[in-house]
């Protein structure tokens, strides 16, 4: 009779993706990590680093002898991801809006033999944005800044600019796709009456508000936990509950 055989040595390369392995129950699988992979805090200081999710140490990543590398597209690079699939068992997500990641965290769990977890984690994260969607008022227009110098914004085509809809937001910058540089001048063209600066990638704090509040002086300028707008692995279950906070918080502004 065939048995199945799971990893039990798995390489992460994306921080989303570590924690929802943490999740699944697979501590003793998980092997290595990025030195982005921050979440849970215990692996962060215990497990082995094997680079950025951009930078991989090759050498680091051989010695952990793998028999699963989990990756993806946007997160890391293609040629990097290309070097390892001639040595090693890849497997490379693609996720764009919660359909996808959802369908991601299914994989995963037939991958790693957690079918059952994966499938109540995708059941439970279905049930937060149904009763999210439910208490969802009109939705206000928003900017949604990633980075600065040059300052970015996320648009169409990301898993965001998803996040932003399903929390109540116009993208105003949504006729653009992926990460579009955008000048000031833009911004008040686009009239945002929410601006929105995530806490990563890049970390927006209080002191740069000020250069945001001068050219666009009706608009509301928020900081906003980057990781509940853009980890799509078991965070998701958290990610509902902060939105409607998010604008509850926005309506006494």
């Amino acid at each position: 009779m065939f048995q199945s055989v799971f990893p039990t040595s798995i390489i992460s390369l994306v921080p989303s993706q570590t924690e929802l392995l943490h999740y699944l129950g697979l501590r003793d699988e998980v092997v290595g990590i990025t030195k982005f992979c921050v979440h849970p805090p215990e692996w962060f200081q215990s497990k082995p680093r094997i680079g950025g999710t951009k930078t991989l140490n090759f050498e680091k990543i051989a010695a952990l002898q793998p028999d699963l590398i989990l990756g993806n597209k946007e997160e890391n690079e293609r040629a990097q991801i290309e070097e390892l699939q001639r040595h090693y068992r890849v497997w490379i997500s693609d996720v764009a809006n919660l359909p996808e990641a959802l369908d991601m965290i299914g994989e995963v769990g037939q991958l790693t033999g957690k079918v059952e977890q994966a499938r109540m984690l995708v059941k439970d994260i279905e049930t937060a944005f149904q009763t999210l969607s439910e208490n969802t008022t009109k939705p206000r227009r928003a900017a949604y800044f990633i980075w600065r110098k040059p300052y970015m914004v996320a648009a169409s085509g990301t898993f965001i600019h998803d996040m932003m809809q399903r929390a109540g937001f116009e993208n105003v910058f949504g006729h653009l796709q992926r990460y579009p540089e955008i000048g000031l001048d833009a911004l008040v063209a686009a009239a945002p009456e929410v601006i929105l600066l995530s806490s990563e990638p890049y970390p927006f704090a209080e002191k740069h508000m000020a250069a945001f509040r001068e050219v666009c002086p009706q608009a509301h300028i928020q900081i906003v936990d980057g990781e509940m707008f853009s980890w799509y692995g078991s965070r998701l279950l958290r990610a509902p509950a902060y939105f409607h906070q998010l604008q509850e918080m926005l309506k006494i502004a």
